[in-house]
């Protein structure tokens, strides 16, 4: 009997010797299913939409990594903002993989969330230890939108992330939260700051490499640094104490800021500076702020933690992230500057992640706080059914008929007769955006970029039109084929063949041809 009850006590402390263990969080499992089912959903739908544009920046990296052409015209391309420090690792990655651009934006969506989900995890716990926080924001973040589908470059909620996984825009955000996970850190750190000595030089190191990581977001992506930097501010400002000497904590965040303008100056693509006065896309992002109510409706369910916040402390972080955020895209509207809309995605983040925290409280829970649970749960569910299950659930799966995200065709059957490089014009507006990720040139640009003169963009665009016009001769035709080297015509079915070119192929799925001309 006492030599059972000493084998017992063996086989305890033995275990105890081991120590304890290792146990998954519910956001490392929820969240490594989440990563798994959206890489599926992103795979199983065709690229489509600025997808063609990414994958031509790639292939013009992959063919001159150090002084790539325009991503899509004949023409140089120093200054695009395309050719950021993502981009050209895309473009490395291809060259020694030999991977087409579309290839690498395919595989681009996985690791950018990847970066969102870290991200995502590491900073909700800064703002709470409460283990079911950052699964309740993942939540809220894919499924709190609207019920009218909101389709943007830098909008997470699950309809939109099927066709924008691999854009830099993602890894941008993903980078984002880090940045706010390390800025949060620091700025709740009570610890006496210094001036000298070992421990004030490794917190001036760390300042600086905070700052070279959002030098890094405003180069990836400059519109995503604007909210990226007002919610750093917001950090700072609602959790930041002088303890200590204020002029040592002026200087550790000088440094951030120093280090963060220093890495956007010397990277030698393009000059990020010169892009704050540029209002060239400015019109195209006008829709941004229309139909704001059912695009983003459901993440006002957040304000009343966003409130409950408010009143336990005016400085607290979300709060003040909340505010700048709306005077920023209240200035682009009010402004014309109509781009600042493109943050309108991460203004949603603050109530949805006060939401997240408030929810994940333990019990027992006031009559309010279960009141917030049923609304937020209905809330999920209702943009689940109306906008984002079309994302995860396949067509033959799905019983109720869900809407799905947009199928565009792909243009291999045209590409494959043209080199890279030569000169395409077209009339169609999927084409448009998409041939020129295959490695062809358009004859004019689709976007505005700042390494092309938009007065010259205009001009060029105006001759197309002329070419396409039902009324041009073929004089005129020739010299402006002449005049853009433009070698190939990939034309819609309504569109009639003019009599000097020749057809090579054409689409059954969407009776488009391509022509040869020249």
């Amino acid at each position: 009997m006492s030599a059972g009850v000493l084998t017992r006590q063996e086989v305890r402390g033995a275990t105890a010797l081991r120590g304890r263990s290792w146990r998954p969080t519910p956001y490392q499992v929820f969240g490594f299913l989440f990563w798994l089912v959206m890489s599926l959903a992103y795979w199983r739908v065709p690229l489509c939409c600025d997808a063609g544009q990414h994958a031509a920046v790639v292939e013009r990296l992959k063919d001159r990594l150090l002084r790539p052409l325009h991503p899509m015209a004949d023409l140089p391309g120093a200054g695009s903002p395309y050719y950021s420090p993502y981009a050209v690792a895309e473009g490395a990655f291809a060259r020694l993989t030999g991977l087409t651009g579309w290839e690498i934006v395919r595989l681009a969506g996985p690791v950018n969330l990847l970066a969102l989900l870290t991200g995502v995890g590491r900073f909700v716990r800064v703002l709470t230890p409460r283990p079911w926080a950052p699964v309740l924001a993942l939540a809220a973040m894919t499924l709190l939108w609207g019920t009218e589908r909101a389709w943007w470059s830098g909008y997470l909620g699950l309809m939109s992330m099927t066709g924008n996984l691999g854009y830099p825009s993602t890894f941008a955000i993903g980078l984002t939260f880090w940045a706010w996970a390390l800025t949060g850190a620091r700025a709740r750190d009570t610890r006496r700051v210094r001036f000298v000595g070992p421990s004030g030089l490794r917190g001036f190191t760390g300042f600086a490499g905070l700052g070279v990581l959002y030098g890094v977001i405003l180069l990836v992506h400059p519109i995503t640094a604007v909210a990226a930097l007002t919610g750093g501010l917001a950090l700072v400002l609602g959790w930041q104490r002088g303890r200590g000497r204020w002029a040592a904590v002026l200087g550790r965040w000088a440094t951030t800021g120093a280090a963060a303008l220093l890495v956007a100056w010397s990277w030698p693509y393009f000059d990020v500076f010169a892009l704050a006065g540029d209002g060239s896309i400015d019109a195209m992002h006008r829709r941004l702020y229309d139909g704001l109510a059912g695009h983003f409706w459901l993440a006002l369910l957040g304000v009343p933690a966003l409130w409950a916040r408010a009143r336990r402390s005016a400085r607290d972080p979300l709060v003040l992230m909340c505010v700048l955020d709306v005077l920023v895209v209240g200035y682009g509207y009010a402004g014309g500057h109509y781009t600042y809309g493109r943050i309108l995605g991460m203004s949603l983040i603050p109530a949805q992640f006060a939401l997240a925290v408030e929810l994940a409280a333990p019990r027992p829970w006031p009559r309010a706080r279960k009141a917030l649970a049923a609304l937020a749960a209905g809330g999920a569910c209702l943009g689940l059914l109306t906008v984002q299950a079309g994302a995860v659930v396949p067509r033959s799966l799905d019983p109720v008929g869900f809407e799905q995200p947009p199928r565009w065709p792909s243009y291999d059957w045209a590409a494959r007769h043209i080199r890279p490089g030569e000169v395409v014009i077209t009339d169609g507006y999927y084409a448009v955006h998409a041939i020129a990720g295959y490695g062809p040139n358009l004859a004019v640009p689709a976007w505005p970029d700042a390494a092309l003169d938009e007065g010259e963009r205009l001009r060029r665009l105006a001759e197309i039109r002329a070419y396409l016009a039902p009324g041009s001769t073929r004089a005129a035709r020739t010299a402006i084929a002449r005049r853009h080297h433009i070698r190939w015509l990939l034309l819609t079915r309504w569109h009639p063949v003019p009599e000097e070119a020749v057809v090579v192929a054409w689409s059954r799925r969407t009776g488009e041809v391509l022509a040869r001309v020249g």
